[in-house]
């Protein structure tokens, strides 16, 4: 198993394996990019995103998609993991922790002040393995958000 940076040849299975992701959280009609889309965001003139890929045997089987955030309290950069995937034949070998290994290193060599997520609160597989990378859950804090009509009504709200 080897992690390297996605290229644009793996736009179709990075969206295959978001697409089992959203299954998985029982979200797959929400799941709506297009491999347009996430080429563009990744790849395109003005990359939001970066997304680092475990490979076995030239085959993908996880992903980790991530962007930069910023501390206002660090006055620093920070690291936002949007995704992190392994395929289910592939998990319990270290694939996730090396996915993991590899932000952080990135946060360190770039001097970034964090690496953060969110999980849902059911997803119990998951909460079991960031507690064993000693990863700590933000129990205070709860994350808002507006889409569709609410984000429409507030943006034309005068």
């Amino acid at each position: 198993m080897r992690i390297r940076a996605a290229v644009p040849d793996d736009v179709p299975v990075l969206l295959g394996l978001i697409a089992d992701l959203a299954e998985y959280e029982h979200a797959r009609t929400e799941a709506v990019a297009t491999e347009d889309l996430l080429r563009g965001a990744l790849f395109g003139p003005d990359p939001v995103a970066r997304c680092e890929v475990a490979e076995d045997d030239s085959t993908v089987i996880g992903l980790a998609l991530w962007y930069r955030s910023f501390s206002t309290w660090t006055g620093r950069t920070g690291l936002y993991l949007e995704d992190l995937y392994v395929r289910p034949e592939h998990r319990g070998r270290g694939v996730g922790r090396a996915l993991l290994a590899r932000l952080a290193r990135i946060c360190i060599d770039r001097g970034w002040s964090r690496l953060e997520w969110s999980v849902l609160d059911w997803n119990e597989p998951a909460l079991g393995f960031y507690r064993s990378i000693g990863a700590d859950p933000l129990d205070e804090w709860t994350v808002h958000r507006l889409t569709g009509s609410a984000l429409h009504a507030l943006a034309t709200r005068t």
